[in-house]
């Protein structure tokens, strides 16, 4: 039997189809899909901007310190066309819209499923697509979308206000803070990630940052503060080397060896490698930089990072000049 949990990406309407045909003889009511496309003729050219992005607990923070940011602006253009406004170029742009049975949609990558439709609002939620496949049982991550309209002439306020975070998402949040400052090993990502400082011109150090997509920079920025890295390099070091590890950096500052970044099969190199990266941890790293702890919703909390550290000896400077 043709599973309803996955569906082929690449013809995702017809499998719909094929699951339609059968839905009519399944007495599930979980299994039964809409058979007619869905038409967004009635709310055409009305522009609405996304007001909130949350799971199905009502979050927008999950426990490992992710943040659903509410990011799109859209206006349904035509049966086969949508436009979506890229902050990165400021303006909107047409993308191919596709629409399938049981409320789904494909545009810009994303396949949703719509929940609500109105002239005052949409609420679509989420599908997962894996490789070749497509999880119609949903991710339970919502987008709630309110008409630009709307929100000026009849609620009175702005897109700005209305995606402020919540009082429930502040508390969710505060108690991964006291459970991270409590015990470093439930350290989750911090939303604003570890800053460092050089307090020495023999070293410097670059954090990693993900170019901006051509449409949404936040589609690239949560890779960045959910697993942040930086690139260090130590001139007139003691010898040429080059160690990956992560670290913990807790609420003051304080940083404290975690593992090497690299899987090791002799257990006596992985030995030697942790001893001499630690040695460097506390040798050039805690004396040359200052930093500025995470810190999620203005809370500074314990947050793992990956540092890739490379020293290039004192003869090599010498030489270079």
């Amino acid at each position: 039997m043709l599973s309803l949990k996955t569906l082929p990406v690449k013809a995702f309407a017809l499998a719909l189809v094929v699951v339609s045909a059968m839905g009519c003889h399944d007495n599930n009511p979980r299994h039964r899909v809409n058979k007619r496309p869905i038409s967004f003729k009635s709310i055409e050219g009305i522009t609405y901007t996304e007001v909130a992005r949350f799971m199905q607990n009502g979050l927008s923070f999950n426990e490992y310190g992710y943040h659903l940011s509410p990011d799109w602006r859209m206006r349904f253009v035509s049966k086969d066309s949508v436009a979506l406004f890229s902050p990165v170029k400021k303006q909107f742009l047409n993308f191919p819209l596709a629409c399938g049975l049981d409320s789904i949609i494909n545009t810009n990558r994303s396949y949703l499923k719509m929940r609500r439709m109105s002239k005052d609002s949409l609420v679509f939620e989420l599908l997962l697509a894996h490789e070749d496949t497509l999880d119609v049982t949903g991710a339970k991550i919502f987008m709630k979308f309110y008409a630009d309209d709307y929100i000026k002439n009849k609620l009175h306020t702005t897109a700005e206000v209305l995606q402020r975070y919540r009082r429930r998402d502040t508390l969710f949040v505060k108690g991964l803070v006291e459970k991270a400052n409590a015990d470093m090993k439930e350290a989750f990502a911090a939303q604003h990630p570890v800053q460092f400082v050089s307090k020495s011109p023999i070293l410097t150090v670059q954090k990693r940052k993900t170019a901006p997509g051509p449409l949404f920079e936040n589609s690239t920025v949560s890779d960045d503060y959910m697993d942040p890295h930086y690139d260090i390099v130590i001139k007139k070091a003691y010898a040429d080397f080059k160690y990956s590890f992560s670290v913990y950096v807790d609420k003051d500052g304080n940083m404290y060896y975690d593992k090497p970044l690299f899987p090791f099969t002799d257990g006596k190199y992985r030995d030697n490698y942790i001893h001499n990266s630690t040695a460097i941890l506390n040798g050039y790293l805690k004396k040359y930089l200052a930093d500025v702890p995470g810190q999620s919703l203005g809370m500074k909390h314990a947050s793992l990072i990956s540092l890739h550290v490379k020293g290039i000896a004192k003869d090599h400077t010498v030489a270079a000049r």
